[in-house]
């Protein structure tokens, strides 16, 4: 896979899915592979939603076909995609303990 996939984990609905500009957010830029884990350290207790974008030209940013991705993505508790992303409600998730797992499955459109 060529590469890197960006991760962005927020609490807050209105910088769902890209948190890019939410300063409370954590986000990770990772080489893209068929698998790999990612921690992150110092979230507190709250409700959180992750989103993830297989950003394969490096660009930054989510290129489109006409309406359609062109690169692959992602949402914690993978919910349904039906006409574009989903609502925070739909991804979120709670963290009220020392450790929680999300396993986020890419779809790719195209």
């Amino acid at each position: 896979m060529k590469g890197n996939v960006l991760i962005c984990v927020t609490a807050n609905p209105r910088f769902f899915p890209d948190c890019s500009k939410d300063p409370k957010s954590f986000s990770a830029n990772v080489p893209a592979r068929n698998s790999a884990p990612v921690s992150f350290r110092g979230l507190a207790q709250g409700t959180y939603a992750i989103s993830l974008l297989h950003d394969e030209n490096g660009n930054g940013k989510m290129d489109m076909a006409v309406f359609i991705p062109k690169e692959g993505f992602g949402f914690s508790r993978n919910p349904a995609i039906v006409t574009g992303p989903p609502k925070f409600k739909a991804a979120a998730f709670p963290i009220d303990a020392a450790e929680v797992s999300q396993r986020v499955k890419m779809k790719y459109m195209l």
